[in-house]
């Protein structure tokens, strides 16, 4: 799937793939977009990272002072993909985790079918609250359609009053009123379109490194500057003996913007007052909504010799205390392991019933051996 960019300075063409690839390319208007795999080069980071969330405003940001309602179309659009494919992604979890429980013959007061049962119950919880943020989205954009089409329907009554003579003291009342009412759908359309980009989640980017088909040499020190809007993400990062490579920071949480895009700049740092920018780009982001984490390749320069490699993973929430796909999946995971890891079935737990026999039974045998039977 091929995607635009917003130019910056020069014209810049960026290309993302479904299929794990993410190019930032500079070049003319009329340059083709081009295709890049994906790569993951080896990348070793200092202990004690964390993930860096730096916003400028407790907000993401100011409601705009005019609409974009064709982007947001395009927006909405890899919104839904995206939670689709996270519906369909935990839906198959929740049928797997299901079969397992049904194919077992162990008693549920067993520890480890009981984990089983708790992960079916969260995973279920999931999906009923990605089912209602995706409903809640979905009125949110039926209600921008609404004041997009009223917002139409009076600039044409204002151009039609303009285009026409002044008349009487009712047509200009008529243009006063239809001014009024197109300002007011505009306020309206960017307050629900601030709401709508509040609900886009979270994109967590990790840094993975950079390939440069002999490019990078051991020494070499880079910074990379990332702008998505009003946030800011600084790294810095040297290639040691072996390739690999170090950087101070690991991971970053972006929020989801709807009009911005994302400007990635490498400066290679060769000297304390001396050093050289290899490439500047801009890249969409629309198609990182994805129920899985992308690995994304981004080409620095006009020859795509020097690569950014970068794993993003989409969470529909902005919140930490909400699970995400990776979370889910993975701790469903960990439970399929340990459900693996038996090979032979203990015994059920007796009930209550069968208690009371082997009591009856193992009573029966003291009187016997004792000879009062």
């Amino acid at each position: 799937m091929s995607l635009s960019v917003r130019p910056q300075r020069r014209v810049l063409v960026t290309k993302i793939n479904r299929s794990q690839s993410f190019a930032g390319v500079n070049s003319s208007a009329d340059r083709s977009f081009r295709n890049l795999s994906p790569f993951t080069p080896t990348v070793s980071r200092k202990t004690g990272s964390r993930v860096s969330r730096m916003f400028s405003m407790s907000h993401k940001s100011p409601p705009p002072k005019v609409p974009q309602p064709n982007r947001l179309d395009e927006v909405y659009e890899a919104l839904k993909k995206g939670l689709t494919a996270y519906l369909e992604v935990h839906q198959l979890e929740l049928e797997k985790l299901s079969t397992q429980i049904r194919e077992s013959k162990r008693n549920s007061r067993l520890g480890f079918l009981y984990d089983l049962d708790k992960q079916v119950k969260s995973i279920e919880r999931f999906l009923r609250r990605l089912e209602f943020h995706a409903s809640k989205i979905d009125e949110l954009y039926e209600a921008y359609c609404i004041q997009r089409r009223l917002r139409d329907g009076a600039h044409n009554m204002v151009k039609a009053y303009s285009t026409g003579s002044p008349g009487s003291r009712e047509a200009r009342e008529s243009l006063a009123e239809a001014s009024k009412g197109y300002k007011e759908y505009t306020e309206n359309m960017c307050l629900l379109e601030n709401e709508l980009e509040s609900q886009l989640g979270e994109f967590h980017v990790r840094m993975k490194g950079l390939a440069g088909f002999a490019r990078l040499c051991a020494g070499d020190q880079y910074e990379i500057f990332m702008k998505y809007g009003r946030q800011r993400w600084k790294l810095r990062g040297r290639i040691e003996v072996n390739s690999k490579q170090v950087w101070d920071s690991e991971e970053m949480v972006f929020l989801p913007l709807v009009t911005e895009f994302l400007s990635i700049k490498v400066t290679e740092l060769k000297s304390l007052a001396n050093h050289v920018v290899v490439g500047n780009v801009s890249c969409e982001t629309k198609d990182l909504f994805a129920a899985l984490p992308q690995v994304v390749a981004v080409d620095i320069n006009d020859l795509g010799t020097l690569k950014l490699s970068l794993e993003v993973t989409w969470n529909p929430f902005d919140k930490d205390d909400q699970p995400s796909a990776a979370s889910t999946v993975n701790k469903a995971s960990t439970v399929n392991k340990r459900f693996s890891s038996y090979n032979q079935s203990p015994p059920d737990t007796p009930s209550l019933r069968e208690q009371a026999f082997y009591v009856s039974v193992h009573q029966a045998g003291v009187l016997r051996r004792h000879g009062q039977w």
